[in-house]
This record gives structure tokens, sequence and C-alpha cells, in this order.
């Protein structure tokens, strides 16, 4: 495993793709709580503006700041149960903007989280 990690760290990052993503927040430590009680996430501080994210696959962070309010990037997370997360989400504090709906290559909802930040869950 060290030696896999180790050859992965050394490789040149692909260009001209998505490899981190900030979202303003207005109360990081609430945002923490949010996504890792929902979604499983964990966090790496930087100072009390700014904290880092990791979903398992990519990383991104949440700098203190006035919320989006839906305006900008759609982050859009897939699980394979929309049912349960949209209920976590609800339960965590996050806001559903639009009810689960089918569109073409699957279904999906959107929330607001506890920042005003709109986010989509999809599943196929």
């Amino acid at each position: 495993m060290d030696e896999e990690r180790e050859v992965t760290d050394t490789k040149t990052k692909p260009e001209n793709q998505i490899d981190y993503i900030e979202v303003h927040a207005s109360d990081i430590e609430k945002t923490k709580t949010f996504y890792s009680s929902v979604f499983g996430w964990t966090f790496t501080d930087y100072g009390s503006d700014y904290t880092s994210f990791h979903d398992g696959r990519m990383a991104g962070g949440f700098v203190r700041g006035s919320a989006a309010g839906g305006t900008g990037v759609l982050l859009v997370i897939y699980a394979s149960d929309l049912a349960v997360v949209q209920e976590k989400v609800k339960a965590a504090g996050g806001r559903i903007i639009k009810e689960i709906f089918s569109f073409p290559g699957g279904r999906r909802f959107h929330f607001a989280d506890p920042n005003g930040n709109e986010l989509a869950v999809w599943s196929e």
C-alpha cells in the first residue's frame, strides 16, 4: 500500500480537470458538522477561517465568508440511496430546495447547506 501511495503521489496532476473546490461558509464549525454527519467527509483546519475537506476522492475547502446564496457552481454529490441522504440532510439542518426528481440518466434533489450554498445529490 505504501508503495502504491508513493507512486501515486509522484504523478503529475491531470491538466484542465477539476482538482479542488472552494465554497464560502459563514460558520466553519457548523459546516464541518453538517458535511461529516451527512456524507462522512473529513476535515483539516488551516486557521479559524479555512477548513479543507476530503470526501474520499476529491478535496476542497470552505472559506469563511458570505454565503453564495445558490449562485455560482452547483456541486453534485453521488449517493446510491437518495431518500436516506435526503433525510440525513434534513436531520443535520440542511434545507431541501428541490425534492427528488427524475432527469435523463437518473434522479436527484437539491439542498441548501447551513451557509445557504445550493448543492445536489444524484443517483442512477
